[in-house]
């Protein structure tokens, strides 16, 4: 199944796409465990792993429109408080993505449409700060070429409102890449923004989702539109299953309950990259994220407060020649390991630790912050 680059097929019907069956018996499939839950004051925005420690921050929204950060360290069987700030615009995402493991600096878009760069020893002031980075909120960040993760310079995608998607360096003020809407083109609301294909120190993809269903992979080493799809629904997060590696799997998470796996080594010049639809969570999916031990294990989260696991399998030949002699890509099958609610509203944010397997931290809408343990990760 393939999707027309620059095309817009509806969506499928329901009976077409079945939400995935687990198939695994009940003693070999993967369990999630609750560690700790705490309760803020605040809406949580976005979640992330402190590198190389035992540490999470989490960013949100606080009930009179400010930001609200905070830093969490595990102890026992609990999470300490650690740090603490408010700042005047509310937050919506954050990465380390762009940072040295040794600085372990947090970059975060803001619903202003600023973007700062913070130092969680010292956040009294930004080590960066682009206050005007977009006209409108910044909906999703994402970093590169930190954490020894991608070749290249350290870099920071955003994207907006306003339809634009910029890249920044850190060590300049302005944008080094702006991609925004043509002259007279409607400006589409960007969602999600992600970096991949980041294998060697001239190569690198940001891969952007739209409102209107759209996806977009930009080369930034050529400056050009690669590919384009719409995938029938306004389309939540997007990520490639490793960044620093020649593109391999893409999932894109839409409204609707749908989810997309892309195999994303075969780009076929007209039909785009083959991919495997799967429905989800019978509600918006907020995130997928990739399993760092294993690109082909990865995680939803969803509207209803769900958290569904998945593997990845790949078909014996991933590509095949076509009657005019272009190679088409070959989708996998996904399989539903365990599937679990845990919140009465939405999990927004989920972020899985590189340093131990299985261990991930979650935000939800019923202003919760919580860690579990995820088990046999490590035996598929």
């Amino acid at each position: 199944m393939a999707a027309a680059a620059g095309t817009a097929p509806g969506p499928a019907s329901d009976a077409a796409i079945a939400e995935p069956k687990s198939t695994m018996l009940t003693t070999e499939a993967p369990q999630i465990i609750e560690h700790c839950q705490l309760s803020i004051t605040y809406s949580p925005t976005d979640i992330r792993w402190v590198p190389s420690s035992a540490r999470f921050v989490a960013t949100g929204e606080k009930p009179r429109g400010t930001g609200a950060l905070q830093v969490y360290e595990l102890d026992g069987g609990k999470a300490k408080l650690v740090h603490e700030c408010e700042k005047p615009a509310a937050f919506k995402c954050a990465t380390f993505g762009a940072s040295l493991v040794e600085d372990r600096h947090l970059a975060t878009g803001d619903y202003n449409g600023g973007l700062s760069v913070w130092d969680l020893n010292r956040t009294d002031a930004p080590v960066f700060a682009a206050p005007k980075a977009h006209s409108q909120i910044i909906n999703c960040v994402d970093g590169c070429g930190g954490l020894g993760i991608g070749g290249g310079a350290p870099e920071i995608a955003t994207c907006s409102r306003d339809g634009c998607v910029r890249i920044w360096d850190p060590r300049v003020p302005d944008p080094v890449v702006s991609l925004e809407p043509a002259d007279g083109e409607t400006a589409r609301d960007c969602w999600t923004v992600a970096f991949g294909n980041s294998y060697s120190d001239a190569e690198r993809c940001v891969l952007a989702g739209y409102d209107n269903g759209d996806v977009k992979l930009f080369d930034l080493r050529t400056n050009t539109l690669r590919w384009e799809t719409n995938c029938g629904n306004g389309v939540v997060n997007v990520e490639f299953d490793r960044k620093d590696i020649e593109m391999n799997k893409i999932v894109a998470t839409t409204l609707e309950s749908r989810f997309r796996v892309f195999d994303a080594r075969t780009l076929h010049p007209t039909e785009g990259f083959a991919f495997k639809e799967e429905r989800a969570h019978k509600s918006t999916i907020w995130r997928a994220r990739h399993l760092p031990q294993n690109r082909d294990l990865f995680a939803t989260t969803g509207g209803n407060g769900g958290l569904n696991l998945y593997r990845y399998s790949y078909p014996s030949k991933r590509t095949f020649k076509d009657e005019e002699g272009h190679y088409r890509g070959v989708a996998g099958s996904v399989e539903l390991l365990n599937s679990r609610v845990l919140s009465t509203q939405p999990m927004v944010s989920l972020d899985w630790s590189r340093d131990m397997i299985g261990l991930a931290c979650a935000a939800c809408l019923d202003q919760t912050l919580r860690v579990y343990i995820v088990t046999k990760l490590d035996k598929l």
